[in-house]
């Protein structure tokens, strides 16, 4: 299986993790591969080979078993319990996202295992139903200004999260809804608090909030926004300056300059002038800011291929 971290730091977020689950005592072990100059990598251990328990929600308590894993499915383990870099381990949860799996391995053991079943799939089926009644309600406003509400968001919660931490309260989101004019009745409001805050701590990530109201970007996208951002971060600073992204962004193939109603000056102007609003410091792109802006793009375009085509086409990836 691949992992990542579903981090708002550049360099967890575009770390190379892979895992293994060992279906005969429900163990499982990840490894992340590490460069040593030009040509020499290593897979050094990250999460070491052991029984694993959930860490939050409604399984918590219970050990993982082939239900938990599937594209898009998040693990939590004890930070403390392992050897971490200390951007992750900060937060005593450590949480990994599964983006890749070999399906055919996964095929093989669901029919040869009677430990499979649905209370997974059915649980995520149940908080999936109250996302998407509250993105359909916000379905409007956000198909007409995608990019600006979610970079907006991201900017003014970075900006209350005085510690850095990724969480903020209750009063905070709601705060966050009423000023960018997303309205979403009480009920559903609190409904959707009790799905995020599974561990009853009072607070939750804004990563997972934004994407909850807001839909989010599947795995296979994600990819190509992690590989446009690696390409200009190749250092894996987390950061890029803007200068650099002002010398690498091409127009020349963008639909609107193909079909001569814009300019590529124009298209590029515009694109740097969002970007730049959404970021905390203007000389500056961190991560997350290029994901935010990605994001709200993602959501007014349907076909997967025509996303990816916007990110290969500036980018040369």
């Amino acid at each position: 299986m691949l992992f990542n971290f579903p981090s708002r730091n550049g360099r967890d977020a575009c770390r190379d993790l892979i895992g293994f689950f060992f279906a005969c005592d429900r163990s499982l072990t990840v490894y992340e591969f590490r460069q040593f100059g030009k040509n020499r990598t290593n897979a050094l251990p990250f999460i070491q080979k052991g029984v694993y328990k959930h860490q939050r929600g409604k399984k918590k308590g219970k050990a993982y078993d082939l239900s938990d894993f599937y594209i898009g499915a998040n693990l939590t383990f004890q930070s403390v319990d392992h050897s971490l870099p200390k951007s992750v381990k900060q937060n005593p949860i450590l949480t990994l996202r599964v983006i890749g799996i070999d399906e055919v391995a996964m095929d093989f053991l669901k029919d040869s295992s009677l430990q499979f079943n649905q209370e997974s799939s059915e649980q995520l089926t149940d908080d999936s139903r109250v996302f998407r009644k509250i993105q359909g309600m916000l379905r409007k406003t956000l198909s007409k200004r995608g990019v600006r509400v979610v970079t907006g968001l991201g900017k003014y919660f970075r900006h209350i999260d005085k510690n850095g931490i990724g969480f903020l309260s209750q009063a905070d989101f709601k705060e966050a809804l009423k000023l960018f004019h997303l309205e979403v009745p009480e009920q559903d409001f609190e409904s959707l608090w009790l799905i995020l805050d599974d561990n009853k701590s009072g607070k939750v990530n804004y990563g997972e909030f934004v994407h909850a109201i807001a839909g989010e970007m599947n795995e296979y996208r994600k990819a190509f926004v992690r590989k446009a951002y690696m390409k200009l971060d190749f250092n894996k600073t987390g950061s890029i300056p803007m200068v650099d992204i002002r010398k690498c962004y091409c127009a020349k193939k963008h639909p609107l300059v193909l079909a001569g109603k814009a300019t590529e000056e124009e298209i590029k102007s515009s694109f740097l002038e969002t970007l730049e609003e959404s970021c905390s410091n203007p000389g500056e792109v961190s991560y997350s800011e290029f994901e935010d802006y990605y994001e709200g793009l993602s959501i007014g375009i349907a076909d997967d291929d025509d996303f990816v085509n916007i990110l290969r086409n500036p980018w040369g990836i």
